[in-house]
């Protein structure tokens, strides 16, 4: 494992206090920014061009924007700015991965994750400060929320990370299983993906996007009729409803079967399949009962499952199961005739695993976070 400690600006926490009376262009859509440069006098075209140095080359200075004229590049730089999360630390792992401590413009920290060779090269964004859905085995929930990401956060990150790894002209995947619940925070994170789609910046299509959600069902609902519909993770992690009850609290509000009836109205693309996550925990979730009504649940949708035998954690209170016990769950639903994959946990030891990211000193009580998840309009975005 190794650390660096760096304090980069990138129109971050730095640039606050010079930018409240300014448009931040980082928070701005293609369509959103062609309608800022007609109120400053210039031609739509010119948002694809700043799209490009945004996007393509990490470059946020407007004067350095040069095929744009001098007098927009005045203009911009007096109205405008482009923020993107500072970098506060990197932490690599023995296996390559590298884990990312990223401060933003209010001073609040989020983690990020690359993953190289996974085949592809993938980074793992938040969505969120903390999470609010307290699942039982996950770090993260820990924290509470703090608040909610903006959609330009969400594709700073990306920038950053992209920049930091020299990777802008290169292709890679984005997993939507850092901090947060992405579908906790709809409209945002949609707005986000929107923007890094777009083919005059990073052209991050959404086949190569995967999003993790633990199961809003009405936020399932509506992103089934989205025209960007990433790839769907579906955190399930139990069989019984008294079972996900104790895991997942959510499931309290929305049923196990609720979320599989939802699953079986989405719309699927060609040769794509809905992904059931599936923690496994020691004693817990992982006997052969479960492994037969997992099949059962799951068994008549077009779906694979990828088990993830848990990464733990202080304050966790939950085992890993043994490699041999895995195993046998993996067989059992392969058995039955469902695509099943084990997750290899990559970047364990610097706690860069699924449900081990977590920033120390921005938790709420208790009484904050079931305020913030029983709040109906946040959940449907």
């Amino acid at each position: 494992m190794s650390v660096t400690n760096v304090t980069q600006s990138g129109g971050g926490a730095a640039e606050e206090s010079r930018t409240e009376s300014r448009t931040n262009v980082g928070e701005l859509e293609l369509s959103e920014l062609e309608t800022l440069l007609r109120t400053l006098g210039a031609a739509p075209f010119h948002a694809r061009q700043i799209y490009r140095w945004v996007y393509r080359r990490g470059v946020t200075n407007f004067e350095a924007m040069t095929d744009l004229s001098r007098a927009l590049r005045s203009r911009l730089s007096a109205t405008c700015y482009v923020s993107t999360p500072d970098l506060v630390r990197t932490e690599q792992s023995v296996d390559g991965t590298t884990k990312f401590l990223l401060r933003l413009a209010d001073g609040r920290d989020i983690e990020s994750v690359y993953i190289p060779d996974t085949p592809a090269q993938t980074f793992c964004v938040s969505t969120q400060v903390g999470c609010a859905m307290r699942c039982a085995f996950c770090l993260t929930g820990k924290m509470g929320l703090t608040r909610h990401l903006t959609a330009g956060e969400i594709a700073g990150q990306v920038r950053r990370l992209a920049g930091e790894l020299g990777m802008f002209a290169r292709a890679f995947n984005i997993v939507l299983m850092g901090m947060g619940e992405p579908l906790h925070n709809y409209d945002q994170t949609m707005k986000g993906l929107r923007m890094l789609a777009t083919t005059q910046g990073l052209a991050v299509p959404a086949r190569r996007v995967t999003l993790s959600t633990v199961g809003i069902v009405p936020a399932i609902e509506r992103l089934a009729s989205e025209p960007l519909m990433p790839n769907l993770a579906i955190s399930l992690h139990a069989t019984t409803e008294e079972q996900r009850d104790a895991l997942v609290p959510l499931n309290q509000r929305y049923s196990l079967a609720s979320l599989v009836e939802a699953c079986k109205r989405i719309p699927l693309r060609r040769r794509s399949r809905i992904t059931f996550e599936y923690v496994l925990l020691e004693g817990v979730n992982d006997t052969p009962a479960d492994a037969r009504r997992l099949g059962t649940l799951v068994g008549g949708l077009k779906a694979k499952v990828n088990l993830l035998p848990l990464n733990e954690g202080p304050g966790i209170p939950f085992s890993r199961p043994s490699d041999e016990r895995v195993d046998a769950f993996a067989r059992a639903l392969a058995a039955r005739g469902l695509t099943v994959s084990v997750r290899k946990s990559r970047g364990r030891d610097i706690r860069a695993a699924c449900g081990q990211l977590i920033v120390e000193g921005q938790r709420q009580s208790p009484g904050q976070r079931l305020a913030i998840l029983m709040d109906r309009g946040q959940d449907q975005g």
